[in-house]
């Protein structure tokens, strides 16, 4: 076997066996904001760092090397806003890849440059309670059961 093809098939397997051994190491916890009753499950073996305050209620987290973040946040709804029309607002992209708006909640993904970003906010309570998911692209294919995990768990206790 030629010496590159062989070192390539080794680092291919290394990184196969990486990837696979970091998706069963996983641990997750539930995040509360206790001011609006949002819980949401967050990896916290990815999402180790605070990185500040968003708008409203909640918290942001990044990854170790700052590559992904994560924001779980409660905003005040006041104006009683509906999905679509608060989504509207906030003026997202028009190339959107993923859409789904229904009469309590969005999703919303698509790419920045290298970057995937996914939105997911449900409106109940009189809040709109979000979670922001950003993440390199090459992470896609790892991290789909992980952006879905967090996305499901969003509720409001």
């Amino acid at each position: 076997m030629n010496p590159i093809i062989k070192a390539m098939a080794v680092l291919a397997c290394a990184a196969c066996w990486s990837t696979a051994a970091t998706a069963q190491s996983v641990r997750w916890n539930t995040y509360r904001i206790l001011e609006t009753g949002t819980s949401v499950d967050i990896p916290v073996s990815i999402f180790r760092d605070t990185a500040g305050q968003p708008e409203g209620y909640g918290q942001r987290f990044q990854t170790a090397d700052g590559r992904a973040n994560l924001t779980v946040q409660s905003i005040s709804n006041n104006a009683q806003e509906s999905p679509a029309r608060f989504l509207a607002r906030k003026n997202p992209p028009p190339n959107i890849q993923y859409k789904r708006v229904t009469s309590r909640f969005f999703a919303v993904s698509s790419y920045k440059g290298d970057y995937v970003w996914y939105n997911r906010c449900n409106f109940v309570g009189g809040y709109v309670h979000c979670v922001l998911i950003n993440y390199p692209r090459a992470w896609e294919r790892d991290w789909d059961g992980i952006v879905t995990r967090i996305s499901l768990s969003l509720n409001r206790s």
